[in-house]
């Protein structure tokens, strides 16, 4: 059988969308309204103390489309952590309010295809730290989309030798290194966690560059061949002194 790759593991990852009950809002008093925006802006709070303490890390988008409104993906070290913000805002005013439009949980991972080298301990890389237990971006819009490999047929992902796989996934990199800067991106894997194997997370400051990036590397082997791809969701980011004008009514 092909050979399993090992991977190094950093922050449990819940991006949670949600879809805002207008109707609902609409007929609640300012007063409720006011309440509801100032409590979970309290919420939002802990999650920038969290990520000031380096135990954790937030982004909060509104979502374009009619898939969600909100996005809030929440890195934390347990995923007892992330069930308790989900229950938070699910208990809040706001919760009353927001209707869950889809989920997906999974690891920050990193796969590890190089040899192994005496005395060195990767996760203990500053740069390795860094890509396990981020603190997110804030750029200026936000992008996620889930994937699995292909196993079907001569096309099947799991039965490639392992060093094929590196190759084809070390091509990849090279073509999103060409959008250093303008597209940062984030690998979690799902696995036995959800219903796809991995999610894919990226930023950028235009919007454009989604487009760019993602169709120059389907024509790469590794996505061409053995990638299947579920919904996308693109958002724009939301700063919690804007929430107030964007509940508006």
């Amino acid at each position: 059988m092909a050979e399993p790759v090992k991977t190094l593991d950093g922050w449990y990852s819940l991006h949670d969308f949600r879809t805002i009950d207008w109707a609902s809002w609409k007929l609640a008093s300012p007063e409720e309204r006011k309440e509801a925006i100032e409590e979970f802006t309290d919420i939002y709070n802990e999650w920038v103390e969290v990520e000031e303490k380096k135990e954790g890390s937030h982004a909060f988008y509104t979502i374009i489309g009619q898939k969600a409104d909100f996005l809030f993906w929440l890195l934390r070290p347990t995923p007892e952590e992330l069930n308790e913000i989900e229950t938070k805002i699910n208990k809040s005013k706001l919760g009353e309010y927001l209707i869950p439009a889809h989920s997906f949980f999974s690891i920050i991972e990193i796969s590890r295809y190089q040899p192994e080298k005496p005395g060195v301990n990767l996760a203990e890389i500053p740069e390795v730290k860094e890509r396990l237990y981020p603190t997110l971006p804030k750029w200026n819009h936000i992008c996620f989309y889930p994937m699995n490999r292909r196993r079907s047929g001569n096309e099947n992902w799991f039965t490639l030798d392992k060093q094929i796989r590196a190759t084809l996934l070390r091509q990849h990199g090279q073509t999103g290194a060409k959008y250093a800067g303008k597209v940062k991106q984030f690998v979690t894997g799902s696995i036995g966690l959800d219903d796809w194997e991995w999610g894919v997370t990226l930023f950028a400051h235009e919007m454009l560059e989604f487009k760019n990036i993602v169709y120059e590397m389907r024509f790469d082997e590794v996505s061409s061949r053995y990638g299947e791809f579920g919904e996308f969701f693109v958002g724009n980011k939301m700063e919690i002194d804007k929430l107030a004008d964007y509940l508006k009514v």
